[in-house]
């Protein structure tokens, strides 16, 4: 088990975007996605871009679950390569978003989005899928393909007033600290 340190705010690999996987099966995509598994888990995020842990390849997971932020249904860990959103519903919501790469994941603000997506990519062992997804996963799912793309959620704040830091969102959601 790797545990990697999350590349935070500043950083100019973040805003840099991410290089196409061309071998899936080499042993540094393999590396990378472990990587990435093991660190998603390890900080108790819900998903991580590989240019989180340092590397611009095409590469995040995602694994909703309950956190010190949220008390969220159960998905399984998924693994996106070279993914492409092929669709957004017209229909957008806003709600908030925090970053493991903005304060460690202790900083919160609102984010529009839209509501449902369908998204295409490759999985760890280089099977093609298609997705649509929409609540907590979607939006995951499109803070994860900004990543990719070197935009960080920061950029798409709608209202910077009304910014949070973790322990007052914890608050707002009626959580009490674990």
């Amino acid at each position: 088990m790797i545990i990697k340190n999350i590349i935070q705010l500043g950083n100019p690999i973040l805003s840099k975007k991410s290089k196409p996987v061309t071998d899936l099966k080499s042993k540094e995509t393999q590396r990378v996605i472990k990587n990435l598994i093991d660190s998603v888990r390890y900080h108790n995020l819900i998903g991580m871009a590989a240019s989180q842990i340092g590397e611009k390849l095409a590469i995040f997971v995602t694994e909703v679950r309950p956190t010190k932020y949220r008390n969220l249904k159960k998905d399984i860990l998924r693994v996106y390569i070279n993914p492409k959103i092929t669709w957004s519903s017209k229909k957008e919501v806003t709600i908030y978003e925090g970053c493991g790469s903005v304060a460690n994941a202790n900083f919160f603000a609102p984010v529009r989005r839209p509501e449902k997506i369908i998204i295409e990519a490759l999985d760890e062992k280089g099977n093609k899928f298609k997705l649509e997804a929409g609540e907590m996963l979607g939006r995951v799912i499109q803070h994860e393909y900004d990543h990719l793309k070197g935009i960080e959620f920061t950029e798409k704040i709608t209202d910077i007033r009304l910014a949070m830091s973790g322990e007052e969102y914890k608050k707002k959601m009626g959580l009490k600290d674990k």
